[in-house]
């Protein structure tokens, strides 16, 4: 069955960087979209980021574009976020997610598999 696997999290201060990746199994990765999204407590989840199949094509939110990177590894199967000038503002739960489409969509509701979940906590 399918299985994602999101590692990285952890505490960091503002300003600081983690790197998220998130290993899949089970699936034909290399043929995905894949997908970032996060949710903070009493928020609804949120859409990060998204990478086609072959990685040349991505999209982002506009509160994180320019600071945070998603980047996959077909080879490894992986899928990675890069996460930079983090604000308290970032302080979320981070799950990934496959949409089986080759599109880069924004619902959470496209997306059909997705990870356990990792925090990501950003103090000021």
């Amino acid at each position: 069955q399918v299985q994602l696997v999101e590692s990285g999290g952890g505490l960091v201060q503002a300003g600081g960087s983690l790197r998220l990746s998130c290993a899949a199994s089970g699936l034909t990765f290399s043929v995905y979209t894949m997908g970032w999204f996060r949710q903070a407590p009493g928020k609804e989840r949120e859409f990060v980021a998204a990478i086609n199949w072959s990685g040349s094509r991505t999209d982002y939110a506009d509160s994180v574009k320019g600071r945070f990177t998603i980047s996959r590894d077909n080879a490894r199967n992986t899928v990675d976020l890069q996460m930079n000038s983090l604000k308290p503002e970032d302080t979320a739960v981070y799950y990934c997610a496959v949409d089986r489409t080759a599109r880069l969509r924004r619902n959470d509701y496209d997306y059909d598999r997705w990870g356990q979940g990792i925090q990501v906590t950003v103090s000021s």
